[in-house]
């Protein structure tokens, strides 16, 4: 059994507020500064050790990548979510079962996308405006996140949905909107960095294959603004790659 199953396996996999399909925050205990802040995240709760101490953490900063003839994505995902969720570190849109993301011979489950400010990953030492996290499972456990960078420019509708109907009080949701379409949130190329990884949150849990698109897509100035009036920085600093490899579709 490779480390990254295991992982997977041990405990039915722990996953973080963000990854949780019906769920919403209910531990307050951590944050994006201060003393519960990302460097702190360690030493908060034993079953977060491994944001301090893990060798595979996330995110990253993208550098040299090594072309590789990577499998396409195949995504086959709804045209709208089931919930639209404030959870109290993001705004998170909810699926029901039966919206898949197809690599080769490994099929996932879309669970949950959600948006951080401003973007998690960098690439080439360069942030962006936001960054859409779409989170998968797969039946062993394992997690695929497709993740998509955000500039501003142009208006993207689905995107100005998701702002102009978010809950905008902690801990609640509501019913997502039919025009909060995920497939509206991808660039037309479906390039992509990717490198194994964590979650970027606790438990930052060591069992993600990450799939950075290396195009953005572009949102308006207000729509940003918008969701940085309930979270205007909820980003983790990077992490040190450790000599992991970046592999980028060709």
């Amino acid at each position: 059994m490779d480390r990254r199953r295991a992982l997977a396996m041990m405990g039915g996999l722990v996953l973080c507020p963000l990854c949780g399909a019906n769920s919403f925050s209910a531990d307050a205990h951590w944050s994006y500064e201060g003393a519960t802040g990302p460097a702190k995240w360690g030493g908060l709760d034993p079953g977060n050790a491994v944001c301090g101490v893990g060798s595979q953490q996330s995110p990253l900063d993208i550098g040299a990548t090594i072309k590789a003839q990577l499998s396409p994505l195949q995504i086959s995902w709804a045209k709208q979510g089931d919930t639209i969720v404030n959870n109290g570190h993001t705004i998170q849109v909810n699926f029901a079962p039966g919206s898949t993301l197809t690599m080769g011979t490994e099929k996932y489950s879309l669970v949950q996308f959600h948006l951080h400010r401003p973007s998690e990953h960098l690439v080439g030492g360069k942030s962006f405006a936001m960054e859409v996290h779409f989170v998968h499972r797969n039946d062993a456990g394992t997690l695929a996140v497709v993740g998509v960078l955000v500039t501003t420019g142009g208006r993207n509708a689905v995107f100005s949905k998701l702002t102009a109907t978010m809950p905008t009080v902690e801990n609640t949701q509501a019913k997502a909107d039919a025009d909060i379409d995920p497939n509206g949130l991808l660039p037309m190329q479906r390039a992509y960095y990717y490198y194994e990884g964590s979650l970027t949150t606790p438990p930052c849990s060591e069992t993600v294959n990450w799939l950075l698109l290396t195009d953005p897509i572009q949102v308006a100035d207000a729509d940003v603004a918008s969701f940085a009036k309930l979270y205007p920085m909820n980003a983790r600093p990077v992490q040190k790659s450790n000599r992991r490899f970046i592999l980028q579709s060709s």
